[in-house]
Parts: C-alpha cells; structure tokens; sequence
C-alpha cells in the first residue's frame, strides 16, 4: 500500500484549547485580520451572496473573549493554513473540550463535495471564511465525509488524503474540531448529479466482473451504493475482501491523521452501509430522502448469489431446505401496498414460524456485519483519544403496521412483537461505540397518514435503546429546514435524550452547510439555536460586508428563540 499525502506544516498552531483565562500567554494564539473578499461572487458562494443586506451593517464590537471559543482579536493578523506541501509534525494545543459545560454541542457537515477527485478543497476562500463563520457562532465543530471514491478512486491501495489533510488543518486552524466519516458508499442517484461521487472505479470495474458484489433484489436490479455484505469475507477485490479494504482505508487514515486525532479529529464515524448507515438499500438512498410512495421502501435485498448461500448453509442446519430459495413469498414489491401482501399484512407470514426465521437471518446478518467493522474500528483506533461512532437509519414508514414492514426490509427485525434495536444498542454497547441518528427535526404531522408513519415514536424507541444500553448520541436533522418549528423539534428532542439520569453525551450534527444557512433570515435563527442548545451565553454571530472586507462581529441579545 501507498498513501500520497503531505501532512501539514509545523508552523500550523490548532486553535483548540481550553480557552481559560490563564492561557493569555499560549503559543497557540493566531491573529486575525479580516481578509479581504475577491470580487468574484462566486469565490465565496455559501457566504457573500447573502450578507450584502444593509441591515447587517453595524458597527464593530471587541469580541468576548468567553463568547467566542475562536479566540480571535480584530488587531490580531491571521492568514489560511497554506495548502499542505511540506512534511512535518502537527504541533496541536492542548486537548479540545466543550465550549460550553453544559448542553449539546452543535455540529456543521460540509459539503459532500468539499474536497474534489484532484485532492484539492473544491472552494478553499469560501470554505475558510464559512469556517470563520461558524466558529464564531459557537459551533462545536465540523463533520467531514472522507470518501473512499475519491481517497483510494485510482488504484487499490493508493491513497490520495491531500484535499483532506488541508481540510482538517484548516478546521483546527479555527479552532474547530473535526468528526470525520469513513465513507464506503457512494454519494447521489446517477453520474451527472451535482453532486455525485461513486465507489473507487476499480471497484466498480470488479463489480462489472463480478456482478453479485453489489445487492439484488427479487426482480435482479442491482444496487451500486454499497458492496454487499455476503461479501465481508471474500477475496474479491483484488485479493482483498471488502473488511480488508475498509479496514486497510481506515489504517492509513489513522496513520495519515495521527498528529490530529484527538485533538482536532475528536469523532470518527463508520459507515457500515448505504448513506453511511448500518442497513440494506432496501430503497435507493435518493429516494429514501423523499419517496414518491411508501411502498417502494419495502423490498428485500438478498438475491446475490453469495447471501442466498449464506441462507442455503441456514436453512439446512434446521433440515428445511425449501426455504433457502429466496427472500419471503408474498412480500410487497414496488406497486403493492406491504398491508395488501401475504407477509406483512397484520395476520401475515411474518410472524410464522418460517417469517421468525428468515427476519432473524437477514437482521443477523446486518448485525454481524456491523460487529466486524466494530471490531475492526476498535482495533485501529485504538489508544487515538477519539470516539466511535455508527448511524442507524430513520425508517419511520409503516410504524404503526404490526409488522414494520418498511424496517423489516433494511434490516431492523423490529415489529410489534420484537424489539430490533436493543440488539443494536447491545452491539455498539459491547465495542463502546456511539450512536448517531436522524429526524430530530421531524414530527408526526409532517407525514401521510397512508403510510401510517411515525417519526417521533420511531426516534423514541431508538432513543430507549441508547439509554438502555447506556451509548453517547449524536442526532441529525432530515432536512434542510431552518424554519422555528423544526428548530423547536430538534430542540424538544435532545430534551428527551438528556432528560433525567441519563449522563452520556449528546451533541447535535446539522446536515449540512450551503448558502441557505448563511442567508440574513437564517443565519441569525441558527445562531440562536446554537446558543439554545449548548445552553452558552446569549452570543450572536453577525457578519459585515464593507468595501469588499469581511468582517465578524459578536452583539449580545437576550432574545429568546422563536
């Protein structure tokens, strides 16, 4: 194996410290001069464009030094990191802590396409100044996908981590902390999307080989998001299984990352299926944002050649081998509706002695597959001082069918007679990893009651499972929405999970930056919020636009959210 990287300078000081009043005198301090805009709009499109507004014009005040966790002073000079191109050690401050004692801290995901397939930061002067942007606003940190597409995209065993290494040097650099994802799946429906970014092309050219590499369904349409897990332990990548591949991935990333890790990169998160969650694509991951109808999100994934094998092996240890041909007869397909069917209508297959078997099956196997990346993660990160994390899936559709049908089909084997995630939360407890999940913003009455959906009930038992188990959680939003009511909801959530004696961690990620959070009507709305739920000083970051300079202003307000 070969990694190509040029870890960042010595001169680079990470910003993250424990911001007490002893410290005037650190090393470690920057000085910051506001830099000065180029004139092309598009050098900075998630932040210029929106703060030409006349009523963001204020004059300067010094900024709080116990406000503003960047601990930047207006006569201070400050330049970039530069661009990674020498070798050298990371000489970081003191180990990060939380900016504020109590609360959930909030996180910002990056864009997907921040670092391009040439190893370069897609927009570096709009990424610093949004950087800037959400520092002063007293966000935690940044969660950055490092895709496998893009790291290892040329040849097996060649890594390419330059875009990143100058990413996270320049998130330390704001005294930003870092929750980086091990990204194994593939990023939008189809090439041509704005955004897409596929598995590495030497994979997919043995995916062309090797068609049973990939997931199948009952009708033979093969999904390319994630190589399937029938495969976890076969050579099939160029004489490495897909484990050894993500484990391999993982090791140089350590490796690569090592003057970081637990001081800039505090979380790592594991993808361990599609969209990074631990699931079957039993529907493309574009469509599970927003599907068209609910009965699309029910269609067993188990038809490679290498998981009905895996079943054959199963089905003849209990001498019934008439079940080893195929996923459940009479499950939905894409033009049912799942209560209309043989297997997950309320008195269907599913709860017979032959659905028990098969849901235990297919469910195992997720888990196993899930216990091995743990495992592998334990490993490598070993003695680092960062945390685990893992994503579970929001498949909230179908709730209140007795059967779950839409959870059954991705592999969750929870019903209204079986609970599927405590053995989760007992798997992630075993190996001390953390759980990340989504629809903190969402609520019932956002939903159709056709597919007799349930958001909140859904968050509520996944929630259970974490205290149960006694995991540290990290929730998302589903959607973009930076209206008061989702807010609010995100809000009333993490009561929930913080709520009584339960003391592990929680910290908030919202997904994911672009122009619209930085517009005049949101950007004050996520401030607030930020404030809210860190339960922090009542700060707001503002943002000037003058003569081309930027500047970063700090204005207290005892406003209340709304």
């Amino acid at each position: 194996m070969s990694a190509i990287f040029c870890p960042p300078p010595s001169s680079i000081a990470v910003a993250i410290d424990r911001r007490s009043s002893d410290q005037r005198s650190s090393p470690f301090r920057r000085r910051f001069t506001p830099p000065r805009l180029a004139s092309s709009s598009r050098s900075s499109r998630w932040l210029v464009p929106i703060l030409s507004s006349p009523s963001l014009l204020h004059r300067r005040f010094t900024i709080p030094r116990l406000a503003v966790s960047c601990r930047y002073s207006p006569s201070e000079s400050y330049e970039d990191p530069p661009p990674s191109s020498t070798g050298g050690d990371v000489h970081a401050g003191t180990p990060p802590s939380r900016r504020s004692g109590e609360g959930a801290s909030v996180f910002v995901t990056v864009p997907a396409n921040s670092v391009g397939q040439g190893g370069r930061i897609s927009n570096r002067k709009a990424m610093s100044a949004s950087l800037k942007a959400l520092a002063l606003a007293g966000v935690e940190g940044v969660v950055v996908e490092f895709w496998w597409g893009i790291v290892e995209g040329d040849a097996p065993g060649v890594y390419d981590w330059r875009g990143y290494t100058d990413l996270v040097s320049m998130a330390g650099h704001h005294g930003l902390k870092v929750r980086a994802i091990m990204a194994f799946h593939q990023y939008g429906s189809e090439p041509g999307d704005p955004c897409w970014i596929s598995l590495p092309d030497w994979v997919l050219k043995e995916m062309d080989k090797e068609p049973d590499l990939a997931y199948s369904d009952k009708f033979g349409r093969r999904s390319k998001e994630y190589i399937s897990l029938g495969c976890d332990n076969l050579p099939l990548l160029k004489g490495r299984s897909s484990i050894q591949a993500y484990s391999d991935f993982m090791r140089s990333f350590r490796d690569t990352f090592k003057g970081f890790l637990g001081i800039v990169i505090t979380e790592v998160q594991i993808g361990m299926g599609p969209a990074g969650e631990l699931r079957y694509p039993s529907c493309p991951s574009e469509k599970l944002k927003r599907p068209s109808t609910a009965h699309e999100l029910c269609v067993f994934q188990c038809y490679d050649k290498n998981m009905l094998a895996s079943l054959r092996a199963c089905t003849q240890d209990i001498g019934m081998h008439e079940w080893g041909y195929g996923g459940p007869f009479g499950a939905s397909d894409p033009m049912q509706n799942p209560e209309e069917t043989c297997f997950f209508r309320t008195d269907g297959s599913w709860n017979s002695h032959y659905g028990r078997f098969f849901l235990e099956w297919y469910s195992g196997l997720l888990l196993l597959h899930g216990e091995r990346l743990c495992m592998v993660a334990n490993s490598i990160f070993l003695h680092t001082g960062v945390k685990i994390f893992a994503k579970v899936a929001r498949i909230y559709w179908h709730y209140y069918m007795c059967s779950h049908s839409s959870e059954l089909a991705a592999g969750y084997y929870n019903t209204v007679t079986s609970d599927g995630y405590h053995p989760m939360g007992r798997l992630f407890s075993q190996y001390k990893v953390s759980l990340c999940c989504t629809c903190f913003d969402m609520q019932d009455a956002d939903e159709h009651n056709e597919s007799k959906s349930s958001p909140e009930d859904f968050l509520r038992k996944l929630v259970h499972a974490a205290r149960m188990h006694n995991l540290s959680l990290s929730g998302e939003n589903f959607g973009t929405r930076l209206d008061d009511r989702a807010l609010e909801q995100v809000i009333s959530n993490s009561k929930l999970c913080s709520d009584g004696a339960y003391e592990n961690s929680l910290s908030f990620n919202y997904v994911r930056m672009d122009r619209h959070l930085f517009n005049p009507h949101n950007w004050p709305r996520f401030t607030r919020f930020v404030r809210q739920m860190s339960h922090g000083s009542t700060f707001q970051a503002k943002l000037d636009f003058r003569r081309r300079e930027q500047y970063f202003s700090s204005v207290s307000t005892t406003e209340d959210f709304t």
